[in-house]
């Protein structure tokens, strides 16, 4: 695709998926981090596992929604992608109870800004795959264009 400043065209533009696996993350079995396709970053349910595969802050929903956003957070970064360019979240939460939506704001306040934040759903669910887990945060991030020079 064409245009822009000096004639460059939009990063992305034809790229193959980019599966993004960070050492520094634990991940559950079957599940890539994230899939960044052109501008577009896909980024699974992460959740409150540090990186060698613990739990963090068992039975507290606000301890584990720290790590979650913090894990999502670094797979946003290693996309080249930040909170801001966030257009889709998705948080899941073992056994919702209408207080956990205020937890889950105060402990991600970057993802959940007072001007235009993302499009959003949280979800009650019965279960998450490990025992323990409280929630599972995923995303679509779009991030900004970068122009390459004309080739």
């Amino acid at each position: 695709m064409e245009g822009g400043p000096g004639g460059g065209r939009f990063a992305g533009a034809g790229e193959e998926p980019r599966y993004i696996n960070p050492g520094t993350l634990a991940a559950l079995p079957g599940f890539t981090h994230a899939v960044k396709v052109g501008l577009v970053t896909y980024v699974s349910g992460e959740v409150a596992l540090d990186s060698m595969g613990h739990l963090v802050g068992p039975g507290n929903l606000r301890a584990q929604a720290r790590q979650a956003f913090a894990n999502l957070a670094l797979v946003l970064d290693l996309a080249k992608a930040r909170p801001a360019d966030v257009t889709k979240l998705t948080v899941y939460v073992v056994n919702l109870a209408p207080g956990d939506v205020e937890v889950i704001r105060e402990a991600a306040p970057s993802f959940f800004p007072q001007r235009n934040p993302p499009s959003g759903t949280i979800i009650g669910i019965a279960a998450l795959p490990n025992p323990g887990l409280l929630l599972a945060v995923d995303a679509v991030a779009v991030s900004r264009g970068e122009l390459l020079p004309r080739e």
